[in-house]
């Protein structure tokens, strides 16, 4: 990202349309690059800050409402995480069926991801065989950012450096208890840095250009 301490009208004709910039603790920008930056769509972040638009992009740090649903390999870790969320105090709605009806882990992937990309949920749990495909599954809609995690530190990574917002576990790779250990962690770790949130933009800005 360029950085400046002021921003001229010159300089403001160099950037690329739809380009992020720093200004410098005390810096500023000119009236008439000011015009020219809105006309191209560039976004001016001060250091140390997230432009608001980029900062919306932030997953919930207080999740309230979560979304799980699995595929019929993933209804017994389906049941014990939404018990165990809802004994946290968080609101569950749960989807899927049981384990005798089979179910295709993109049609389960995208139930929970469609309420999360509309609000309807702070955050998704999605859980298949090994959580893969549910992963880039849940990623072709639009706002959803999923990971998969096998640990808690992919849990907490995913999180806090990459604003996950939809979680995926394979219920052939993670026991019970380190199920609700990822979770607790994914669902506690905000994210906070302006330097990762800045970059969730530029993710949008991939989906825009499909």
């Amino acid at each position: 990202m360029k950085k400046f301490e002021i921003v001229t009208e010159a300089d403001a004709r160099q950037l690329a349309v739809g380009e992020s910039i720093e200004l410098l603790p005390r810096g500023h920008v000119t009236p008439l690059a000011l015009d020219t930056l809105r006309s191209r769509r560039v976004q001016v972040v001060r250091a140390g800050e997230a432009a608001a638009e980029d900062a919306a992009l932030a997953p919930p740090a207080d999740i309230r409402r979560v979304v799980i649903s699995s595929d019929h390999g993933g209804v017994a870790l389906r049941q014990s995480l939404a018990a165990f969320m809802r004994g946290r105090g968080l609101a569950v709605t749960e989807l899927g069926g049981d384990a005798q009806t089979p179910a295709d882990y993109p049609d389960v992937a995208a139930a929970v991801a469609k309420l999360v990309a509309r609000g309807e949920a702070d955050a998704g749990i999605v859980i298949d065989g090994a959580g893969i495909g549910s992963a880039i599954a849940a990623n072709k809609i639009a706002g959803i950012r999923a990971a998969m995690a096998t640990t808690e530190t992919i849990a907490r990574y995913s999180r806090e450096h990459n604003g996950a917002n939809v979680l995926t576990l394979g219920a052939t790779l993670v026991t019970d208890a380190e199920a609700r250990a990822i979770v607790a962690t994914w669902l506690t770790t905000p994210m906070k840095e302006p330097r990762y949130i800045r970059r969730l933009a530029k993710v949008r800005a991939l989906e825009e250009d499909r």
